[in-house]
């Protein structure tokens, strides 16, 4: 898909508003994006000038996840919930690289990205992509390309990766992630990172810019991001600054907090096994 100036003739694609994926996708350096997502990409950068970067670690990290879950973990299935645009270095290329017959459901509520998922991945027969919202967790488990895709009898990696910080608490985003758990048999994982607030003005100009493109993006404390693991015990380093975040090697030699760029202590992740 083109970039394009212009709004799509397709009334479900309404490219005259930005959107998570879009903007990701713009953040990214991505070209499958519209002047509004441009815009929104535009407000990240004025608050938070390494947004970009912010975005390309976001990437990385969300690789590293994905290795450790396919080759350490041994997962093979793995249901990714606002996976943006399947472009760049994604879950089906860093989970096929290790397991050639990995599985990986994308589920996004951009209809763009269903268009351009299916043309990227046709010949892809161990990926799919469908339009759904994390908003409406039981329509998830109850998709029929999603179940003809997965097996819940065997462990799945749910993965909410820089997406569960755009909800509000009030809107309970806990009870969504708990819904999909509840479905998924013990051996299952869940991989989230997250927007967090420590107190930095950088991490304050983030949620700014969130509220100011996309009328959301809430920060929150590390306390609350564990919260979002349902009690489940994390798989060492825990949750952990991105450059900190090792999760095949939690021995690393990693740098302290206080040397970490502050836009390097924007972003947070962990991964948590679900046992019983």
């Amino acid at each position: 898909m083109a970039t394009s100036d212009t709004s799509d003739p397709n009334p479900e694609f309404d490219t005259s508003q930005p959107t998570i994926a879009r903007v990701y996708d713009a953040l990214l350096g991505g070209k499958d994006n519209f002047a509004a997502d441009r815009e929104g990409a535009g407000l990240y950068l004025k608050y938070v000038p390494d947004a970009g970067r912010c975005a390309i670690e976001n990437r990385q990290a969300l690789v590293k996840g994905v290795q450790y879950l396919a080759r350490q973990a041994g997962i093979d299935q793995f249901l990714d919930i606002g996976s943006g645009l399947p472009t760049q270095k994604n879950t089906h290329e860093a989970a096929q690289d290790i397991n050639p017959n990995a599985k990986v459901a994308y589920v996004d509520n951009d209809p763009i990205v269903l268009a351009h998922g299916r043309a990227l991945l046709a010949t892809n027969n161990s990926t799919i992509v469908v339009t759904a919202d994390l908003r409406q967790p039981q329509e998830i488990l109850d998709n029929p390309e999603i179940n003809d895709h997965l097996d819940f009898d065997r462990p799945v990696a749910l993965m909410i990766v820089g997406l569960h910080m755009h909800f509000h608490d009030d809107e309970k985003p806990d009870e969504w992630v708990r819904t999909i758990m509840n479905k998924l048999v013990p051996g299952s994982y869940l991989f989230i990172t997250d927007f967090v607030d420590t107190g930095e003005p950088l991490q304050k100009g983030m949620e700014r810019a969130g509220l100011e493109s996309l009328g959301n993006g809430w920060i929150r404390t590390p306390e609350r991001i564990e919260q979002h693991f349902l009690g489940m015990p994390l798989i060492p380093p825990g949750l952990d600054f991105l450059a900190r975040w090792f999760p095949e090697d939690p021995e690393a030699e990693v740098p302290a907090v206080e040397d970490l760029q502050p836009w390097q202590r924007i972003l947070m992740a962990g991964i948590a096994k679900k046992e019983i």
